[in-house]
């Protein structure tokens, strides 16, 4: 909850006093009343346009805000020196980054008629100097029906309402449900003061007026904004030092405590830790809201700490950040629903920007670090990117050239100045991390731009977002084709990430390294989400380096990260991992391509992960759809991907037919439930063939359920072989394969054949220092399996081909292996 005070009364103070007062009690903001005030007023007043800069400079130094300016004006008034008096206002505020400005109606019977030409005047003014108009709920407005009829009547952004709480409860005779019933979301500024009845005022708390249940009603809206106190000092001739008032307000609002947000916990099986919302159930919050609670409940808990770079904020100051940046965004002319890309490793500027981008409303657009510039070209101008925000490179892509390349127009173009580039027509901005680039802004100079935007525009924007508005953009990985754009919503993550973190028993104890990337849904939802939902720490490392992961986990008491099955073999197999502490690590989750078996019971032995789990899932559904929970039995948890997550309907059906198969009989994964992506964005062939009309989506994957309800991957349908008409699955093969001692990997794919349409291949990785033929691993599968399953060709490579994401291409090793054994002539063949 907010604190904020009003000048009216104290007409012996100047801005300054007013400014140091707040400071000096720690109250967040201002509401000047009437500006034209002689105490305002003369050259060197904040509010001359003259002195506008030094003014803003003062409280963005201070961290304070003028939460409204009261024009003191009577909107039943049509005199045009009231109509001066109200845009006078407007424009000063507009000046000086003040997001209200508030009037109110008095008056008989025909008030409200002379009021709505006046305050539909008021509302365009606003709307030209972005400044919203306040209605303040006194006079005939206290009968706050009323004043929703008016909010209705005008439809409009740029007009809100102003809860003055003694007003509505003693003359207009309204308790905090109606009131909030009939304004709801209509309320952007609260004004406070206390009686025994009606034009009998007491100190705050000694009244009658129902402030606790006021404020109970405030939360029931998820009203974040600022309640301010307006003190008369003849209301009590005892005291007339304003601070002393001011210091009984705070301590009495201390003592209010919102009954929907009481500190309910829920605590993880050891007891050692606590969490906000109760495990499988799905929250209505969207990302600034979750945010907004994590630092409500646990505002003193590290948020980030990085081992490899300095960042380390609590969730307090993580949220500090954000808005900071949010303010910049806005500056740069992001709205909401606008596109801000990232391209980057997991640097600090990543969560900043994702966290600010999806405070306003605005979509955060993610960008595979590994693209070269036919895709970075492809990503930014199918996704309408209106910001870039962007590290100079990784690895062998460089950034900075390649969007040099595309966009020569930034040679011409000024640091801040909007860029307009042929080849991308609708960016605006690009915002260079770590480096400079002609015709960018670098992070420093974007984070200065927030000094033009108050920090209440980013708390009324956030106060719009909806659950059901896209959030994210993730582009699929394109292993096939182009990358498709898929839309996910508020509801579809916060919800995946909360329900993936409750089956890992996540909480404020657990402390989590990431080193998957961010990019990517493995990094973004099921470790970023998952664990910022529970309260707990993320450790993020740049980008995935075994030696940094196996250190990260020695000095920090990791309890749980995540990876490729890939990532947990690296590990495993380096140098430093005997040397590795892993006496408090507990869960993590192996996804992101098929785990195999073997490697999932050795990182349970010797990395300590008891509680290790599974998701199957696809970007499409956010992206888990099933999953172990770590009270279920080893066995079920590296042998199935476990059962549906909650709310999430899972089946089985046969691809032709699209009949439910029986338990143990391989058909399509299809998929229902509130994770499902909103669609491919600018695709909408591509969405109706995803998602059928009753609303399943089709995975494309195989799978079988087995009696007890959980869920085995069997492979793709595009994956799976025809041999002579047999239907062959290659995750059968792999997983007979690994159980050779001297096998350390191994990818199963179909090759081209002239006669049976396609044979098996196998590409195998050994163990360091072993050796085979091609025919001992044959004869090895022939003593164990039927004869057609045996692999035709069998290749000893020393790595698979993949993506950054740790994605196998195995489109790419049927290319390979068509070259190596001339298997051209057998591709070209058609069927029909």
């Amino acid at each position: 909850m907010k604190l904020a005070f009003s000048t009216r009364f104290h007409k012996n103070k100047s801005f300054d006093d007013f400014l140091n007062m707040a400071e000096e009690l720690k109250y967040g903001g201002i509401e000047i009343h009437d500006f034209r005030d002689p105490m305002f007023s003369g050259r060197t007043s904040p509010f001359n346009p003259d002195m506008a800069s030094v003014t803003k400079r003062k409280l963005i130094n201070s961290k304070k805000s003028i939460v409204c300016i009261d024009s003191n004006c009577n909107a039943a008034d049509n005199s045009e020196e009231n109509a001066e008096k109200i845009n006078s206002a407007i424009t000063v505020a507009s000046n000086v980054n003040v997001p209200y400005v508030k009037l109110h109606v008095d008056g008989g019977d025909d008030a409200y008629d002379k009021a709505i030409d006046f305050i539909g005047k008021a509302i365009a003014e606003g709307e030209k100097h972005n400044v919203i108009v306040l209605v303040e709920t006194r006079g005939i407005f206290a009968d706050t029906t009323r004043l929703c009829d008016l909010m209705n009547h005008f439809a409009s952004d740029f007009i809100g309402a102003d809860w003055n709480m003694y007003e509505t409860y003693f003359v207009g005779g309204e308790d905090s449900e109606k009131t909030i019933t009939n304004l709801g979301a209509y309320v952007k500024l609260v004004h406070l003061t206390d009686a025994a009845k009606a034009g009998e005022h007491t100190l705050i708390g000694e009244g009658t007026m129902p402030i606790k249940e006021m404020m109970n009603a405030l939360g029931s809206i998820n009203y974040n904004g600022f309640v301010a106190i307006e003190w008369n000092p003849e209301w009590f001739a005892s005291i007339d030092d304003l601070e002393i008032i001011l210091t009984h307000y705070e301590s009495f609002m201390e003592t209010v405590e919102d009954d929907s947000k009481k500190k309910k916990y829920y605590y993880n099986k050891t007891h050692t830790g606590k969490f906000v919302w109760k495990k499988e159930e799905l929250i209505e919050e969207t990302f600034p809201q979750v945010l907004d609670r994590m630092v409500e409940e646990f505002p003193d808990q590290l948020a980030f700490k990085y081992t490899t770079l300095d960042y380390t904020r609590t969730y307090s100051q993580f949220r500090d950040d954000v808005d900071t940046f949010a303010r910049a965004l806005i500056a740069m002319g992001v709205k909401a629903g606008s596109h801000v890309a990232v391209w980057a490793t997991n640097v600090p500027q990543w969560y900043i920007s994702f966290w600010a981008t999806t405070k306003i409303g605005a979509v955060l657009v993610t960008m595979n670090t590994a693209y070269k510039i036919h895709e970075a070209e492809y990503l930014l101008r199918q996704s309408d990117t209106h910001t870039l925000i962007m590290i100079k490179g990784y690895r062998d892509s460089h950034y900075d050239e390649i969007m040099a390349e595309l966009c020569p127009e930034l040679e011409n173009t000024k640091s801040g100045e909007k860029l307009h580039a042929k080849r991308l027509p609708f960016l605006r901005n690009i915002v260079t991390v770590g480096y400079e680039q002609q015709g960018c802004m670098t992070w420093e100079q974007a984070v200065d731009k927030s000094g033009e935007v108050p920090v209440e525009e980013v708390y009324r924007m956030a106060s719009l977002v909806r659950k059901d508005d896209v959030c994210n953009m993730q582009y699929t990985s394109g292993t096939t084709g182009f990358p498709k754009g898929v839309m996910l919503t508020h509801y579809n993550v916060v919800n995946n990430g909360k329900c993936i973190g409750d089956r890992m028993d996540l909480s404020t104890a657990d402390r989590m390294m990431i080193h998957v990337p961010m990019f990517h849904c493995f990094g973004m939802v099921l470790a970023m989400t998952a664990i910022m939902t529970h309260g707990g720490t993320a450790l993020p490392l740049p980008y995935f380096s075994p030696k940094s992961s196996l250190a990260c986990i020695n000095s920090e008491r990791i309890t749980a990260f995540h990876g490729v099955p890939t990532m947990f073999i690296a590990m495993l197999q380096h140098p430093d991992f005997e040397k590795t502490d892993f006496s408090y690590m507990r869960t993590g989750i192996m996804a992101g391509s098929p785990c195999p078996i073997s490697k999932m019971r050795e990182v349970v032995d010797k990395m300590h992960m008891t509680e290790i789990t599974i998701v199957y899932g696809q970007t499409e559904s956010s992206p888990g759809c099933t999953m172990s929970s770590t009270d279920d039995p080893l066995e079920d948890r590296v042998a199935t991907v476990g059962h549906p997550l909650p709310k999430i309907e899972c089946k089985i059906v046969d691809p032709e037919t699209g009949l439910e198969c029986p338990d143990n009989v391989t058909g399509e994964f299809v998929a229902r439930g509130y994770n499902i992506m909103k669609g491919y964005y600018k695709m909408p062939k591509a969405t109706a063939n995803a998602i059928d009309k009753d609303g399943w989506l089709h995975t494309g994957d195989l799978a079988c359920r087995t009696p007890e309800g959980n869920f085995r991957i069997t492979g793709r349908l595009k994956d799976m072989i025809i041999r002579g008409g047999e239907n062959i699955y290659p995750k059968e093969i792999e997983e007979f394969i690994y159980t050779h001692p001297k096998v350390k990997d191994v990818q199963v794919i179909g090759v081209p054949d002239e006669g049976l349409g396609e044979e098996i291949m196998a590409c195998i990785i050994l163990k360091e220092g072993e050796t085979m033929t091609e025919q001992e691993m044959k004869d090895y599968v022939l003593s164990h399996m039927a004869k057609h399953k045996v692999p035709k060709y069998i290749d000893f490579v020393k790595e698979f081909p993949m993506n950054v994401a740790g994605k196998i291409l195995k489109y790419k090793m049927r290319e390979d292996a068509i070259k190596k054994y001339g298997l051209q002539k057998a591709d070209s063949v058609v069927t029909a």
